[in-house]
């Protein structure tokens, strides 16, 4: 049985301002939470008999059972997965000399919670270990986003932070990377395997203050050419092709063993 308190606290964790407030965040789902509880340690777990007599080490934790009606009454989800689960949120570092030598991601203004969600599952998979966010793009602990995600905000470190102060601090040599529908050829230009990749807003691209600071600009072309085409990528996709480029040139570039 679980209280009409803790009901209405984790409800609240809905909405950004009680997150920041309370500086946690809630998980759903089997693979999500076993993903973040390798890495981090909940605060409370909210779970049904089934999922939580296939667990063992919870004995120390912060445990409710409730049944599948009130999973399913204090879940976020249309589908509830017969665990939810409250962590804290991290707080990781801000250490943009790194940059400099690994590739990282930068999100100017990113707005859909699935898109966001995606990026940093793509960030996860293709091991970049920082994903900057702009003060405008959406709350990466969302519960929308951390779903998204499918455990992958788990590994990756998420920093929320003025863009352009960022990036005017780097060392002169790094490069800055930026997708925009006026750059060049993706396949045809120098890419290296570090530096910040900026990806922009869904509808409305990499602001003009942001795009100034890009040393090298990126398009990615369509096949073929000669052709009637979307106007523009999803911006997950784009993530995708372009960060798949850039790992694929760093793997051609090794020599054979």
């Amino acid at each position: 049985m679980i209280s009409k308190n803790r009901i209405k606290y984790i409800k609240s964790l809905q909405m950004k301002k009680f997150r920041m407030q309370e500086q946690i965040f809630v998980a759903e789902g089997p693979k999500v939470v076993h993903d973040l509880m390798a890495v981090y340690r909940p605060r409370t777990i909210v779970a049904t008999d089934a999922w939580l007599n296939r667990q063992a080490g919870l004995a120390d934790l912060d445990i409710v059972c409730v049944s599948e009606a009130e999973l399913k009454h204090i879940s976020f989800l249309q589908h509830p997965q017969s665990v939810m689960a409250l962590f804290p949120i991290p707080q990781p570092s801000l250490a943009p000399h790194s940059i400099s030598t690994e590739l990282s991601l930068a999100l100017d203004g990113i707005r859909d919670p699935g898109n966001l969600g995606t990026i940093i599952r793509l960030a996860d998979w293709f091991g970049i270990r920082s994903v900057y966010c702009s003060e405008d793009t959406t709350d990466a602990f969302n519960p929308k986003v951390v779903q998204a995600t499918m455990g992958s905000i788990a590994h990756v470190s998420i920093i929320r932070t003025d863009l352009k102060q960022l990036i005017e601090g780097l060392p002169a040599d790094t490069p800055v990377y930026g997708t925009l529908l006026d750059g060049d050829n993706l396949y045809t230009q120098p890419l290296e395997n570090r530096g910040l990749l900026i990806m922009g807003n869904e509808g409305n691209g990499i602001s003009p203050a942001i795009s100034r600071l890009i040393t090298q600009k990126l398009f990615v072309p369509p096949y073929p050419v000669n052709r009637q085409y979307a106007e523009s990528l999803n911006v997950a996709t784009a993530t995708a092709i372009v960060c798949s480029e850039i790992r694929r040139r760093s793997v051609a570039a090794k020599p054979a063993q």
